[in-house]
């Protein structure tokens, strides 16, 4: 894999993997050097069975403060077509995290706006650091929200706090986060870092395969009707069902112990 740029990629031996934005002078922008880097540390992630877990964080204050917006400033006569196919590739570049099967977290230990937000977004939890600032402010710089974010956020918080957000473009602080459900969990700053690694190893040590079809079946909101998810269950359930890892979890709930699941 080559080096990385403006981006840390660390394992625990629990099989969590930490990957941590690391631009803090520039609060942890999304340039070219750490959208490469990027696309280039979920590769390795994806291809790594032994993660079980993945953490995404910010180094500093911020957690990502968004796209860097200088290179769009400095284009103004750019055409359209020119910019959406930067734009497109650069969406694709950072929502290829959801391509990963196993449970991500993002770790929100500053301010996450705009395409920053928008990578919480798309991981399947979002815990806050308590005084987090989170926030979509696209139409305050006059630009179309970008980066999945008038899907992701109504998917996450509902139709009316994603249009409360997006067309007013106001912050909010983590615990306003908390209440209308953009974040899981708001935590002391203190305490952030070790409290959510402490949860993403619990989640790295459930049985890989049962993970991986709940993430599965909560993709995009879920499914379509209750028949569907009946139709899914029926076949995901069976097979968790004919895995070493139940007869595991069975034997290690018997003996009052903790499992030891291998994905098997």
């Amino acid at each position: 894999m080559p080096e990385l740029s403006q981006l840390r990629l660390e394992r625990t031996p629990q099989g969590v993997a930490v990957l941590t934005l690391d631009n803090p002078d520039m609060r942890n922008a999304m340039s070219d050097e750490m959208t490469e880097s990027w696309v280039s540390a979920i590769d390795e992630i994806a291809a790594d069975r032994s993660v079980r877990a993945v953490v995404v964080t910010g180094e500093g204050s911020a957690f990502c403060s968004g796209g860097n917006t200088g290179w769009i400033a400095s284009e103004p006569d750019a055409s359209v077509d020119y910019l959406r196919t930067r734009m497109i590739a650069f969406y694709r570049a950072w929502l290829s995290i959801r391509k990963l099967e196993v449970p991500t977290i993002a770790a929100v230990n500053g301010a996450a706006i705009g395409a920053g937000l928008c990578l919480a977004l798309a991981c399947d939890i979002r815990y806050a650091a308590r005084g987090a600032k989170l926030g979509a402010p696209f139409v305050k710089l006059g630009m179309h929200a970008g980066m999945a974010g008038t899907y992701l956020l109504p998917n996450v918080v509902g139709e009316a706090h994603a249009r409360d957000l997006l067309l007013t473009g106001r912050i909010v602080e983590a615990d306003e986060a908390l209440r209308m459900g953009l974040v899981s969990r708001v935590i002391d700053p203190e305490s952030f870092r070790a409290e959510v690694l402490e949860t993403a190893a619990g989640i790295a040590a459930t049985a890989p395969i049962a993970s991986r079809l709940t993430k599965l079946a909560l993709v995009d909101g879920g499914h379509r009707d209750l028949e569907s998810c009946v139709q899914w269950e029926a076949l995901a359930q069976p097979v968790t069902l004919a895995t070493a890892d139940l007869q595991e979890g069975i034997r290690a709930s018997r003996e009052k112990r903790a499992p030891v699941f291998t994905g098997r």
